[in-house]
C-alpha cells in the first residue's frame, strides 16, 4: 500500500513539474528580446557571405555594401578560404557603420556563427 502512494505522488510531482515548466517556456519564448529573435528585428545579414544567401531589395545598406565589397563564398566554415572571407565581411561591416554578432546558439532562423547589424536609425516619435 505505501508504495502505491510514493507511485501516485511521484507522478503528480512529474506532472506539476512538466506544466509548470512547459509554462515558463511559453513565457520565455513570447518575451524574446534582442537582434536573435524571430521575424529578425534588427535585420540582421550573415558573415562571411555566401551564394546561398538570399539578397533582397530591401536589405540594409550595410549588408548590401557588404555584398559588393566581399565577393560571396561557397567554402564551408572552418576552410581558409572561410576565414579570410570572414574577416573581410568583418571589417567591411565595421566599416559600413554595423556592428558584428557572433551567435553561440545557431538556430534554423539563424543558422550562421557571425551576424552584422547594421546601423538603422530609431524612426522619429
Amino acid at each position: 500500500m505505501p508504495l502505491k502512494r510514493i507511485n501516485v505522488v511521484f507522478v503528480l510531482i512529474i506532472l506539476i513539474s512538466s506544466i509548470s515548466l512547459s509554462l515558463l517556456a511559453n513565457t520565455v519564448q513570447a518575451s524574446c528580446t534582442g537582434c536573435l529573435c524571430p521575424g529578425d528585428p534588427c535585420r540582421l545579414c550573415p558573415l562571411p557571405p555566401m551564394t546561398t544567401d538570399k539578397a533582397t531589395e530591401d536589405d540594409p545598406e550595410t549588408c548590401k555594401s557588404i555584398r559588393k565589397e566581399v565577393t560571396p563564398i561557397s567554402s564551408p566554415p572552418g576552410t581558409n578560404e572561410y576565414f579570410a572571407s570572414l574577416d573581410k565581411s568583418t571589417m567591411a561591416c565595421i566599416k559600413n557603420g554595423g556592428d558584428v554578432i557572433k551567435n553561440s546558439r545557431r538556430s534554423e532562423l539563424f543558422p550562421s556563427r557571425v551576424y552584422c547589424k547594421p546601423y538603422i536609425p530609431a524612426a522619429p516619435k
